[in-house]
């Protein structure tokens, strides 16, 4: 049988799926659960992990050695998560062409995963909660628990899908699906090919200008969709 030819890593928020707006408010119920006050501010979300996100927000709101707390924010996020995914169930939506796109793409000849700055308990629940989990296989994915930097996380994607295939992912067999100028600068440094997809806060050309190899308004002319993942490399 075939080796798998391209890992394709999605980003989750904006692109694939519209949690329905709660992350800054998880932030808030965490934050208050740690530190007994309202959270006044949350960091800049958009492109951006986890990690990075908490050393802002907790920057921002005076928390002594931030770094420090990361973790104990983390596990606190973990623990919302079955009720953060209810509310999601209820409130958040797919984006148009995401089914479409994840289920012509689920073939011998790929791997899909994601590539998202969540923690892996908050993706997991908003693709369960979505009904977007069955064509992803998440242990190959990466989270933005593991690393600050987005790119690291394309690191450490494409080693556990080598080891889950038998097969090298390296330069542009790995192709990196978002709505940001960050996923498209996580692809660029680790030698990913880039596809923007303008579903959240940026346009065609932000994207474009960023570097992306192919720029979609959205997932739903699933043709374009395998066009733009599938250029020769």
């Amino acid at each position: 049988m075939a080796l798998p030819e391209l890992l394709i890593l999605w980003d989750v928020d904006h692109t694939l799926l519209n949690a329905g707006g709660l992350s800054s408010h998880l932030y808030g119920v965490v934050f208050a659960e740690l530190y007994g006050r309202e959270l006044a501010a949350v960091a800049p979300m958009a492109g951006r992990t986890d990690r990075a996100i908490i050393v802002e927000t907790l920057t921002m709101a005076g928390i002594p050695g931030p770094r420090g707390q990361v973790d104990a924010f983390i596990a606190g996020l973990a623990r919302q998560a079955p009720a953060y995914g209810e509310q999601v169930r209820r409130r958040g939506h797919v984006l148009p062409g995401a089914v479409a796109a994840l289920t012509a793409l689920g073939n011998g000849r790929t791997r899909q995963s994601v590539l998202t700055g969540n923690i892996r308990p908050l993706a997991e629940v908003k693709l369960g909660a979505l009904g977007l989990r069955g064509p992803l296989d998440l242990d190959i994915g990466a989270y933005g628990d593991s690393h600050e930097a987005r790119s690291e996380l394309v690191h450490l994607a494409r080693a556990r899908a080598a080891a889950a295939a038998g097969a090298d992912f390296g330069g542009e067999s790995t192709v990196l699906v978002g709505d940001t100028p960050l996923d498209v600068a996580a692809a660029l440094a680790t030698g990913a090919r880039a596809v923007g997809v303008a579903t959240g806060g940026f346009t065609e050309a932000d994207l474009a200008a960023a570097g992306a190899h192919a720029v979609l308004p959205d997932l739903a002319d699933t043709p374009r969709v395998l066009a733009a993942i599938r250029v020769a490399r």
